[in-house]
């Protein structure tokens, strides 16, 4: 079946694109115009067997796991064919995700694209072997290796709200460590996985079954990967809630798991900090909203409320969104008409427990297609109301007031989630101490930019399990292994 729509309806299964076993296909809708732009092969339970079963034997027989520099190049190729794709891609995360055309030129797209050259580097430089220190164990000298090895098949289950970037960042260094992969994508962005399905195998010697693409309806395909004994890693990144589902059916099999969630991070503002720490607060709105990082909630010194409100209502009423292929826009829609209505119930639970909604709230009525919902922007709101505490994953900032840094870091501590956060200050030395105190896998401080490929990034709490991106990331993929032999090491 051939087909003109933008991205592959196909998945890769064992080497080869396929329809779905049933014959059967998805739509895909794009969110900023409700207009479905193409169809996905919609797999079914036969289809993800034959894929683990795949990923199983090209693990067990294959010359992958073992050679670290055949796995460089194919990386390597992998690069050098999205590159040459990179259009294609940027088109489809916008047209599938609703992604702002601006951010395909950064995470969304480009530098996701280039990440995979840091993944083939580590692939050959990794020290996969070392001696470690001679002892003596019951009057004998022993020699000892550890050594680190490819932990086996890895499932990968990925959202839609950075479809193409967190691909990427399970794919790269699974691939790299020596793994074999199934990657089940969200069904709300399945052309920014399955398009790379149809890039391995045109444009790559990745051997059949090393990197199995199953898109599919069901989300009943991705517990299937982490209740096969067949899996050996799970790799999640989604909601806290679905995560958890996910460490209960791993725990069947006691597989490895890695589990990026949610957060409901924090914007700590002290009362020494500049007025653009408030000003520049209506980011959180970027990509509507839809980023485990974003500070969604900013914490404000009561000293300072009032002028904080005034530059918030400013920045909020100026958020630029709606078209995301138009250069200048931010936020675009929500990325489903499903989501468009948790956000806006949300908005609702905000109202009814007492916060006051200052701009915003409901849908934008000059954009009367699409899944908008306006820049929202929350003041007085209790530090345990539900939208202090829940993730949204929307255009919804919650302003809480502080009395004093003490007071700052028990706000900020008080969530379920611990994922990233930040402190503005014009003190750095007491932005550091703030920082210190606050319990998150990431921290931005007076505007410092921690996120990068070689960044272990994850959560503390219910924000995950394991970090990934840099060696801590690859080394998820990795078992350890010790190897002991009798005798001192010659020469030592």
């Amino acid at each position: 079946m051939a087909t003109q729509q933008l991205g592959e309806f196909r998945n890769l299964i064992d080497g080869r694109l396929v329809a779905s076993s049933s014959g059967a296909t998805f739509e895909n809708v794009n969110p900023a115009t409700e207009e479905t732009i193409g169809v996905t092969a919609d797999a079914t339970r036969e289809d993800m067997d034959a894929a683990i079963a795949a990923a199983r034997r090209a693990f067990d027989a294959g010359r992958w796991a073992g050679d670290a520099a055949f796995r460089a190049r194919c990386l390597r190729q992998l690069h050098a064919a999205m590159v040459e794709a990179r259009e294609e891609l940027r088109q489809i995360v916008i047209a599938e995700a609703g992604s702002p055309i601006l951010l395909t030129y950064g995470v969304q797209c480009n530098s996701s694209i280039d990440d995979t050259l840091y993944w083939a580097d580590l692939a050959e430089s990794y020290v996969y072997e070392a001696a470690l220190a001679d002892v003596t164990f019951m009057g004998a000298p022993q020699r000892r290796i550890l050594r680190r090895e490819p932990a086996g098949v890895v499932g990968a289950i990925t959202p839609w709200n950075f479809p193409l970037y967190l691909n990427l960042a399970k794919l790269g260094p699974a691939l790299a460590s020596g793994c074999t992969l199934v990657l089940k994508p969200a069904p709300d962005t399945p052309w920014s996985a399955t398009q790379l399905g149809r890039l391995i195998a045109e444009k790559t010697d990745i051997p059949a079954g090393v990197v199995n693409v199953v898109a599919s309806s069901d989300h009943g395909l991705g517990e299937m990967l982490a209740n096969d004994p067949r899996v050996d890693v799970v790799t999640f990144t989604g909601s806290t809630a679905t995560g958890r589902r996910v460490m209960e059916v791993a725990s069947r099999t006691l597989k490895k798991i890695f589990l990026e969630l949610g957060g409901k991070s924090a914007n700590v503002v002290l009362d020494d900090a500049p007025a653009a720490a408030f000003s520049g607060a209506a980011l959180m709105c970027t990509h509507g909203g839809q980023g485990c990082a974003l500070t969604t909630r900013m914490l404000v010194p009561r000293s300072r409320y009032d002028e904080a409100i005034g530059l918030l209502e400013t920045a909020f009423r100026n958020a630029k969104y709606g078209d995301p292929t138009q250069p200048g826009a931010l936020q675009g829609p929500q990325v489903s008409k499903r989501q468009q209505e948790r956000v806006l119930a949300h908005i609702e639970k905000g109202k009814a427990e007492g916060a006051r909604c200052l701009v915003g709230g409901g849908v934008p009525k000059h954009l009367p297609k699409g899944f908008y919902v306006e820049p929202t922007l929350f003041v007085d709101v209790d530090p345990s109301a539900t939208i202090a505490q829940e993730e949204i994953f929307g255009p919804v900032l919650s302003v809480i007031p502080f009395t004093d840094d003490d007071d700052a870091v028990r706000i900020a501590n008080h969530s379920i989630y611990g994922l990233s956060g930040a402190v503005t200050s014009a003190d750095e030395q007491r932005a550091l101490a703030v920082a210190r105190r606050i319990r998150t896998g990431t921290i931005s401080i007076n505007g410092g930019m921690w996120f990068h490929v070689d960044t272990p990034f994850g959560g503390y709490k219910q924000s995950g399990i394991g970090r990934e991106n840099g060696v801590a990331g690859f080394e998820e993929y990795l078992e350890t292994k010790v190897m002991a032999l009798p005798g001192a090491t010659p020469n030592a």
